[in-house]
């Protein structure tokens, strides 16, 4: 017993010791995980179509805030939602997964908070 309380500890603390600490968003997209990839990052794989991550990318972007460009062959949406700077970006891995990379900053500072709840809207609104 003694011997499992520091592993069990370990498993705890090690990720905050290595800096990048992994945030795991479930969703209803079956199964997907998504994960902090810097301060202001989620980013995520999807086995939704591209098209479809698309469309529901454009919707939330237009409801959420000002969409400032938009380019359906890069993947990427450029909006204004709450004060804050948001960057979307889809990327195609294969024919049947697609990358969702979203980005806020508000004032220049990281908000993970905005980018978290795009990310899950943007996820659970395809159709």
């Amino acid at each position: 017993m003694k011997k499992i309380i520091p592993v069990v500890l370990a498993c705890f603390i090690l990720p905050f010791a290595c800096g990048c600490v992994p945030l795991i968003i479930g969703a209803a997209a079956g199964g997907l995980g998504a994960y902090a990839v810097s301060r202001d990052t989620v980013q995520g794989d999807s086995d939704r179509g591209f098209d479809l991550l698309w469309e529901s990318a454009v919707n939330v972007a237009r409801q959420q805030g000002i969409v400032q460009q938009e380019n359906i062959s890069t993947g990427y949406i450029e909006l204004t939602a709450d004060s804050a700077k948001v960057w979307i970006r889809l990327i195609r891995l294969t024919r049947a997964t697609t990358r969702i990379r979203v980005s806020a900053r508000k004032y220049h500072f990281p908000d993970m908070d905005l980018a978290q709840d795009l990310f899950v809207k943007i996820v659970t609104g395809v159709k």
